[in-house]
């Protein structure tokens, strides 16, 4: 056995699936999950590996830190509220101070863990940083409330006003502009410097739209893929926000989980972050389309007329720095779209979780019409 390692969110979707990659290669999983109502169904899940340890517990409480760490060799910390409900304290509670008290147990417990990986996303870009032909690369900052109503999509450059091209997520930048990606680079920042400080091999990894099976029928504002399929099979078509013109990085949970192991083995991503996509963009209007094909629903794809408070435009990611460690995405949208449909058939679910979302959506004020 290659040592024990600690899967903090391991029952969930990427955890799980992390989980699944590490035993594979040879290593002993224990699992840390609280097993949330908003993603689980109260008790563990069946697709979880019967030879994994398992712990229910919160990584908001240092005793379950304390005894989900012991023997623990490395950690995955994936345990994180996504989505983009405003409530920010409890954002910042769960996936800023559980990070803070795992490395704050490690330390004060003197624990020997070799290494961590800790989850981020490409929300830290925020708008990125897109070409202006006057004015060189900038970065424009989240779109207007008045620009959106009126439908005009594209960011322009914050200096002139003018028309300016989109260029690639890539490492050294970040400007997350909402509450879910502040959380979330604050976690790489506690990752790679306080685990710097404290000589605690630390890798981040930012995952763009991580697709597949598991994935859950319970998040309002998170997974395309999860809206459409759930939609489309039950004969609605599609809801496409803004035009569907703007491009997305899909990359399969399969390799995100190896992307999360590759950083866990390899010492030249120490300290590091990495974008972890599939390096290429589709527009949403693709990505409705493939779901349309699997679930053979045939309808015209069109704008909805409605766009989500706090999306970017455009999100593709750079995965150059990661290939350098000899990793590289395998799976296709295509796959990814016909297996999660596949897996989604055969989950008996006892709400209707679409419906649910639409109607918390909108009463939180999360989707607009344009005017």
């Amino acid at each position: 056995m290659k040592g024990r390692v600690l899967v903090s969110g391991g029952a969930g979707f990427i955890g799980s699936h992390t989980a699944d990659e590490l035993y594979k290669r040879g290593y002993k999983i224990r699992i840390l999950d609280n097993l949330s109502p908003g993603v689980h169904f109260g008790k563990w899940p069946e697709y979880l590996n019967k030879n994994f340890e398992k712990i229910e517990g919160d990584v908001r409480r240092r005793a379950d830190w304390e005894k989900a760490l012991r023997g623990a060799d490395f950690v995955v910390h994936l345990a994180a509220l996504t989505d983009l409900i405003p409530d920010y304290k409890k954002f910042f509670d769960i996936n800023v101070t559980g990070t803070a008290l795992l490395y704050q147990v490690i330390r004060e417990k003197k624990l020997p863990v070799k290494k961590i990986v800790v989850a981020s996303s490409q929300f830290v870009y925020g708008e990125g940083k897109w070409k202006c032909k006057k004015h060189g690369v900038v970065t424009p900052k989240t779109r207007s409330e008045e620009r959106l109503e009126k439908g005009l999509w594209e960011p322009v450059c914050p200096m002139c006003g003018g028309v300016i091209e989109y260029l690639k997520y890539a490492e050294t930048h970040q400007d997350p502009s909402n509450h879910y990606a502040i959380t979330k680079y604050t976690t790489e920042m506690i990752a790679l410097k306080l685990g710097r400080l404290n000589n605690i091999p630390s890798a981040a990894m930012r995952y763009s739209v991580v697709q597949g099976p598991r994935q859950s029928v319970k998040n309002m504002y998170t997974a395309a893929i999860r809206i459409f399929a759930l939609g489309t099979l039950q004969g609605e078509a599609p809801i496409i926000y803004e035009d569907g013109k703007q491009m997305r990085d899909f990359v399969s949970v399969y390799d995100v989980a190896r992307a999360n192991v590759t950083a866990l083995e390899e010492d030249r991503a120490n300290y590091e972050n990495f974008n972890v996509g599939g390096g290429e963009g589709k527009t949403v209007i693709q990505l409705a389309k493939a779901v349309c094909d699997v679930t053979k629903l045939k309808v015209d794809l069109k704008p909805s007329g409605m766009y989500r408070v706090g999306d970017v435009r455009h999100c593709i990611s750079d995965i150059s720095k990661l290939k350098k460690l000899g990793w590289s995405p395998k799976v296709t949208m295509e796959e990814s779209v016909g297996e999660y449909v596949g897996w989604l058939k055969k989950q008996k679910l006892d709400k209707d979780y679409l419906g649910m979302a639409k109607k918390k959506m909108k009463e939180l004020g999360m989707v607009k019409k344009v005017k």
